[in-house]
């Protein structure tokens, strides 16, 4: 019996399916980057303390105006919609929260986003001030 001689055939490298892979790693990594950058806030007159530390970046800063409104992520919010959009983070218990008012607000609205942030079970709330 003689052996048949296979024609073999030269391997390709395609280049269209290595293009889209390269194109889909290029927006992963976009969206991922996008994804860490940080909520600047407001510019707000904040109170000032002699002991401020720096502390990490928080997932989501809470803005209070002067005028009582609650900004977050550039949209004003009632505190029922806070609750709900902080509830919905996924895992709420490790949620960051920096609480930004700016030093004319009454204490009694600060305490209702305070409120509002436990009982969308926030536990890590952090408050903004300026340094003396």
């Amino acid at each position: 019996m003689i052996p048949r001689r296979r024609n073999s055939k030269k391997g390709r490298v395609e280049i269209i399916p290595m293009i889209d892979v390269m194109l889909f790693l290029l927006v992963f990594f976009i969206m991922i980057t996008l994804q860490m950058i940080t909520d600047k806030g407001l510019k707000l007159q904040l109170p000032t303390s002699s002991t401020a530390k720096e502390l990490p970046h928080p997932h989501f800063v809470i803005n209070i105006e002067k005028n009582g409104k609650v900004i977050v992520k550039g949209k004003e919010m009632p505190l029922d919609q806070l609750q709900s959009f902080l509830s919905a983070d996924g895992d709420v218990e490790h949620t960051q929260v920096t609480i930004a008012a700016d030093k004319v607000v009454p204490f009694q609205q600060f305490v209702h986003v305070m409120d509002t942030c436990q009982k969308a079970g926030v536990t890590q709330i952090g408050i903004a001030t300026k340094a003396t």
